[in-house]
């Protein structure tokens, strides 16, 4: 789709990738408007902060009320309780799958009709390599994770026809605010933003923003073993 002069919503927009998204949006031309709960907290000239709470259907039907010109949404915004499935909190797991998945699923259906109305246009489902692949620390957070990469597939396939491409971002840890605790390699996400949205100009699909996130991908053929070597043997 063409980036300059569409007008795009970016959940999550206050921090990390979400602000960056919405920096390189308004770069290329976009109007956007940049969701966050706290709209308070959005400090980004050009664009029109939104109060937004993805898990809340009240927010989210204000939102389409306050930005029925959306051509693009970015599925952004999310959590990070670290809880694990076996001995999280239920309350964390809860959380995880109302961000991650129901919240999500939310927005498309409340903009996806938007959208189409518009003459059509995109959706950007920021997802993860941890919709692939399920470590134990965070399970729940890769759990909902999973859940939402499965969603983006099927919408896809329903949003095709009416004209609105359905683009799934997968990347690993990024140099942000909610991978501060990791050590190791992280990817940069101005850059990560970048290829998101050159994914979303082109019309693509899909986007493996780094090398983890394109090895876990071949891995899937491997079966358990090849995921999960600890299991093997």
């Amino acid at each position: 789709m063409e980036i300059r002069n569409a007008v795009a919503l970016v959940t999550g927009a206050n921090r990390g990738l979400g602000r960056h998204l919405a920096a390189d949006l308004l770069e290329r031309g976009a109007k956007v408007y940049a969701a966050a709960r706290n709209p308070g907290a959005v400090d980004l000239p050009g664009a029109v902060p939104l109060a937004l709470d993805i898990t809340d259907p009240d927010a989210v039907a204000a939102a389409v009320a306050a930005a029925g010109d959306v051509t693009l949404l970015v599925n952004n915004a999310g959590s990070s309780t670290g809880a694990g499935l076996l001995d999280g909190d239920l309350a964390d797991i809860r959380l995880e799958m109302e961000t991650h998945y129901f919240g999500t699923l939310g927005m498309v259906r409340a903009f996806a009709p938007v959208i189409e109305a518009n003459g059509g246009g995109g959706i950007l489902d920021v997802l993860s390599v941890l919709s692939w692949v399920h470590p134990v620390p965070s399970a729940a957070y890769t759990a909902a994770k999973a859940a939402a990469w499965a969603l983006t597939d099927a919408v896809r396939l329903e949003l095709a026809p009416k004209g609105i491409v359905t683009t799934a971002l997968h990347v690993g840890y990024m140099d942000t605010d909610m991978a501060a605790h990791v050590d190791g390699p992280k990817s940069d996400p101005v850059i990560v933003a970048k290829q998101a949205l050159d994914a979303v100009a082109a019309g693509e699909y899909e986007v493996l923003a780094d090398e983890l996130s394109n090895r876990v991908r071949a891995g899937l053929a491997g079966g358990v073993a090849a995921l999960y070597p600890q299991l093997a043997g």
